[in-house]
């Protein structure tokens, strides 16, 4: 993505002709915002999307030789919003007098300290420890990026922290760890776990994965999360209830097929299983994946199989392309949710006879870790649950408007009723150890 800013003269098609010519070339046109206007020409700022940086090169190339048109600026927005980071910890009460400095740290904080020290419960009341989570990752699996390591995932965690905090105003605290050894990991997280009230999982491969989240969670008394399972599995989940019920589908008498058995694709089959009933079809190159996906009741296929059998297909390879337009069948419903791009482009399956389809840009977790997390550590559960994730399915589904696939993801309304129903699922299983939630109250 490339702001351009471009002077074009003041004559009927100058403007209509830029943006074919970028059509032309394949790429995209966001928003479009005039700045100035004389009786000469037009400055305008055009939002432009294209395949990759050698694409974008050959469009801003176009654009210099459209006739009225004179390009002035190209700017890199993403890259200036991240510099110098895009989170920060900041102090809740200014320290404007010796009187108040004195308060927060010492002398005054020592009392504080000895109450927490006579009784550990205290922390949760005079410290931040009540709203932290931490977001943990060795950089292995992250986004279509692959195993880009700790440092250069960064900025995915700080948006994760970002979401959390302005969708359900926890403080998410992004976690490097410079290993891949899964006992490492677990010693690591284990070790600080006392940091926080939550331990969010985030990119980190298969298989491994799974053994890191089984066995944190059986050592601490705290939510531990693999959002690329589980979070992922949720939303996935919701709008194939959303699709189904638009549809006039009955998803437990249909069958379902899943491409890609890692973190996201093995928790969406068994979740999917659970919700049915019924054996979900699936298909890895890897075969240990394949063997997990059977022990946990899933039948073996493969993709040429799924997409000749199945009339739900989810797809979470991480491979671009991979689902040719040949082999769509009509009628299916295909989630393509590799992300940046898709295994098949929604408009292409639609296009081949596809009656619904969507990729990872429409059908994105950031619908259910948020809440997820804010219901967890509001009713301190000591482990997130299934039944507790199938509540924030409910949610997002009977929250989804007309004619959408999901809700907003920036409707905080919806986040704040996932946590709801997240707090109240564990009230009733019994392992909610707050005595006080206001908003299950409200």
């Amino acid at each position: 993505m490339r702001t351009v800013r471009v002077r074009n003269v003041h004559e009927t098609g100058t403007l209509a002709r830029l943006l074919a010519a970028v059509s032309n070339m394949g790429a995209s046109v966001g928003s479009i915002e005039m700045l100035t206007e004389t009786a000469q020409s037009v400055v305008r700022d055009i939002t432009v999307y294209a395949d990759d940086a050698e694409h974008m090169d050959h469009v801003i190339e176009t654009m210099r030789t459209n006739e009225g048109t004179r390009v002035l600026e190209v700017r890199d927005e993403v890259l200036q919003l991240h510099q110098k980071g895009k989170i920060a910890i900041r102090s809740r009460f200014p320290i404007d007098s010796i009187a108040t400095l004195r308060r927060v740290y010492t002398p005054g904080v020592a009392e504080v300290c000895l109450k927490i020290a006579d009784d550990p419960e205290l922390a949760l009341l005079y410290t931040s420890i009540s709203h932290m989570v931490a977001i943990v990752t060795d950089g292995s699996a992250v986004l279509g990026l692959g195993d880009i390591g700790p440092l250069a995932s960064m900025p995915v965690m700080e948006g994760k922290a970002m979401l959390m905090e302005t969708l359900v105003g926890l403080s998410g605290i992004p976690i490097l760890l410079n290993t891949k050894d899964v006992d490492q990991i677990i010693q690591a997280i284990s070790s600080i776990a006392p940091t926080f009230s939550a331990i969010q999982l985030e990119d980190i491969s298969a298989p491994r994965c799974f053994e890191v989240e089984e066995r944190l969670q059986a050592m601490l008394d705290i939510p531990v999360m693999h959002d690329d399972q589980h979070g992922t599995a949720v939303v996935c989940t919701a709008a194939l209830r959303v699709i189904a019920r638009r549809a006039g589908v009955d998803i437990g008498k249909v069958v379902i097929g899943q491409i890609g058995l890692g973190a996201a694709g093995n928790a969406i089959a068994k979740m999917l299983m659970g919700l049915t009933g019924n054996p979900v079809l699936g298909a890895d190159l890897n075969e240990g994946a394949m063997g997990r996906f059977e022990r946990d009741g899933g039948k073996r296929s493969s993709l040429q199989e799924i997409m000749s059998e199945c009339e739900i297909v989810v797809a979470t390879t991480g491979v671009p392309g991979l689902i040719k337009p040949e082999m769509v069948r009509k009628g299916q419903v295909i989630l393509a949710l590799s992300n940046p791009e898709a295994e098949i482009d929604p408009d292409v399956a639609l296009a081949h006879g596809a009656i619904f389809a969507a990729d990872g840009k429409s059908v994105n977790n950031v619908m259910g870790f948020p809440g997820i997390f804010r219901g967890a550590v509001d009713s301190r559960a000591p482990r997130i649950t299934h039944e507790m994730l199938i509540a924030a399915v409910d949610v997002l589904v009977r929250m989804t408007p007309s004619g959408e696939l999901m809700p907003h993801p920036l409707d905080k309304k919806v986040h704040r009723e996932v946590a709801r129903a997240v707090a109240e699922t564990a009230i009733r299983q019994g392992i909610a150890r707050a005595e006080y939630i206001p908003y299950v109250e409200e």
